[in-house]
């Protein structure tokens, strides 16, 4: 998987197609990452303690890693990413402006 925990990443489709997040955590094996601000949805809360209300609250739900791209940091668009040695250690870098990410 290419995207990383930390990440800036702009939605390609579904219904927030076009916004952009961070993401907060990366499910590698099944390919889902979780953005802060994408993905919400509204979950009822049962009340916990005696005489407290139940409600309701807003979830964010993690999706397909497939249907978010990285978003470089120099150029500020939304670019594939490729990976080379810069000396010992791999970097990733932008396919549209060839800087490191």
């Amino acid at each position: 998987m290419k995207l990383k925990k930390g990440d800036n990443i702009k939605v390609l489709s579904g219904k927030d197609r076009g916004k952009t997040g961070k993401i907060l955590r990366v499910d590698p094996t099944a390919g889902r990452i979780l953005v802060e601000g994408i993905n919400l949805y509204k979950k009822n809360r049962r009340p916990r303690r005696q005489g407290e209300k139940g409600e309701i609250i807003i979830v964010s739900r993690p999706f397909s890693a497939s249907k978010a791209m990285l978003i470089c940091s120099s150029c500020g668009k939304s670019a594939r990413t490729g990976s080379r040695f810069e000396g010992e250690k791999r970097v990733r870098y932008c396919k549209k402006c060839g800087s490191a990410i």
